[in-house]
């Protein structure tokens, strides 16, 4: 792997974690001038508005921005109607251009695109895996990428640096064409542990606000979690380890028929989600087992210390991520039995045979 590659690829692995973590919620940029995060962040065409700060799934410009637009997202788009009056800064799994962006563009992206009818009047600064130029590059262009595709309508009016794999119409250069190893060097080394500690304490911070919201709904419920891990680790991480792998096969089999297809697609949305609040209800039960060694009862604090345990855990190498599985299969099981637990207390009302205080096991 080349410098020009690293020096996209570790800024843009970063950015698309942060975003697959809040990316759940679709969001509209309605505002002159906006700061938004969502499944999709859209200006819509004939839509105009000063500046735009994005974060999300999906961030689109198909209407006019007066200003400058900062972007990260799994895919971010300047379509063909959209116009950038000011900069193009962004960092994401894809980026394309087929619109206008009159200012500089800077981007790191597993992927970037200049397409046929894509127009950048400012400097053009890419570090990326791969990037294709098939549009108009009015100044000059440094790029850094493993390929670096020139296509026969592109068109780099100024001088071209470039680290990679130089490709296709080199005649769309006007100006000087330079190979430059040193593209990178500097930057990845810096970026990767900034990157890293900036996702890590965005990740605890939306975990925390998640696990909140359910010790703050659900105290009853949260509290049968915590006491399947306490009183049966072993059994209730099999349990776990039976949803994981269940789950996903059920999906699968769902899948196989026409009629299951909708089904299996909402089913995966929901597995997904319990992923997630079976990591959060795993570090929050072994974290409120170890505090009650101690005569602590507090589930605030052990929620916190939960999080913050996982999140140390979580920038070490293989064994970080060995101890976070064992904690998801924990935490799905503790779910899944305190679930259990919850409907045969409801049914044993119902027939006035049971207490109001479900068991767990």
């Amino acid at each position: 792997m080349n410098r020009g590659e690293n020096r996209g690829s570790r800024l843009v692995i970063a950015l698309l974690v942060a975003i697959v973590v809040i990316g759940a919620v679709p969001a509209t940029v309605t505002a002159q001038s906006d700061a938004r995060a969502g499944g999709t962040v859209v200006v819509e065409e004939g839509e105009t508005i000063d500046s735009l700060q994005a974060v999300g799934g999906t961030v689109i410009v198909r209407g006019t921005v007066t200003g400058d637009v900062s972007a990260a997202g799994g895919d971010v788009q300047i379509e063909e109607t959209g116009q950038v009056d000011g900069d193009l800064e962004g960092g994401a799994g894809s980026v394309t251009i087929a619109g206008t962006v009159d200012g500089d563009v800077e981007v790191g992206a597993g992927s970037v695109t200049v397409a046929e009818n894509g127009t950048v009047n400012g400097t053009f600064t890419a570090g990326a895996g791969s990037v294709a130029i098939d549009g108009t590059l009015e100044d000059d262009a440094e790029i850094g990428a493993e390929t670096i595709r020139l296509g026969e309508t592109a068109s780099i009016a100024g001088d071209l640096r470039y680290d990679g794999d130089l490709e296709g119409n080199t005649d769309a250069v006007a100006g000087d064409i330079e190979e430059d190893p040193s593209l990178g060097v500097d930057v990845a080394p810096t970026v990767q542990p900034f990157a890293t500690w900036l996702f890590t304490v965005y990740s605890f911070m939306i975990n925390l606000l998640l696990g909140a919201v359910l010790l703050a709904l659900f105290p009853r419920f949260s509290g049968r979690v915590a006491d399947s891990v306490a009183t049966g680790p072993l059994r209730t991480g099999l349990v776990g380890l039976g949803v994981f792998i269940g789950v996903p096969v059920l999906l699968i089999a769902l899948a196989i028929t026409i009629v299951g297809i909708p089904l299996s697609i909402i089913g995966t949305l929901v597995f997904a989600l319990l992923l997630w609040i079976g990591v959060i209800y795993g570090l929050f039960a072994i974290a409120a087992w170890v505090l009650s060694l101690v005569g602590i009862g507090n589930r605030w604090l052990a929620l916190i210390l939960g999080l913050l345990v996982g999140a140390a855990l979580s920038v070490v190498p293989i064994v970080g991520g060995v101890v976070n599985l064992l904690v998801l299969l924990l935490g799905l099981g503790a779910i899944a039995r305190a679930l259990y637990g919850h409907r045969r207390s409801v049914r044993n009302r119902r027939s006035g045979t049971g207490s109001d205080e479900p068991t767990t096991d």
